[in-house]
């Protein structure tokens, strides 16, 4: 016998259901590295799921959402390779990148070349408990500010970066150490 609509309606939820954890521990998992697209993705399912949830959409409806946001967080893993950034870079990269003007002003190339050295900086600045010591801190902060303002980095939303790129540092830091 076919299925009725309701079991049909049932197939979907749960579907809808599997692919949104398999997308959050995708997330969890695999965008560890780049807190920016982390962010940035977490969102974009959260707000699916919200709408989806309110019923503003249909469980077929989410599901081709939670697909288009799969497919996008794996072109997201490739753009470092088309760019030439490693992992660790294009996190910085994107920690650079989230100020609009700066991207502007200074285009990837540029902004490229300051996540290669803001990368090295971090790596040879920090030690395994470095987030806990203000001193290393104050002194990667310090450091992190010269090279925005090396390569002109734009000042209007220059200390946003410093903050991004700092947990970006965490984050990279603690890779390292484990």
């Amino acid at each position: 016998r076919p299925p009725t609509k309701g079991e049909m309606r049932e197939m979907r939820n749960l579907a809808a259901e599997a692919l949104q954890r398999l997308l959050l521990d995708q997330i969890r998992v695999g965008m560890t590295r780049n807190a920016v697209q982390a962010r940035k993705f977490s969102e974009m399912l959260e707000e699916a799921i919200r709408r989806y949830q309110n019923r503003s959409i249909e469980a077929a409806q989410v599901i081709l959402e939670l697909i288009d946001l799969a497919r996008e967080m794996r072109e997201a893993d490739q753009r470092g390779e088309k760019m030439g950034l490693s992992q660790d870079e294009l996190a910085f990269y994107d920690a650079l990148a989230e100020n609009q003007s700066a991207v502007d002003v200074l285009g990837d190339a540029q902004l490229a070349v300051i996540a290669t050295e803001l990368v090295i900086t971090v790596r040879r600045n920090t030690s395994i408990d470095w987030t806990i010591k203000e001193s290393v801190k104050a002194r990667l902060r310090v450091l992190v500010r010269r090279a925005l303002r090396k390569y002109g980095y734009p000042p209007d939303l220059q200390e946003s970066a410093v903050q991004t790129v700092l947990m970006q540092a965490e984050l990279l830091s603690l890779e390292v150490a484990a």
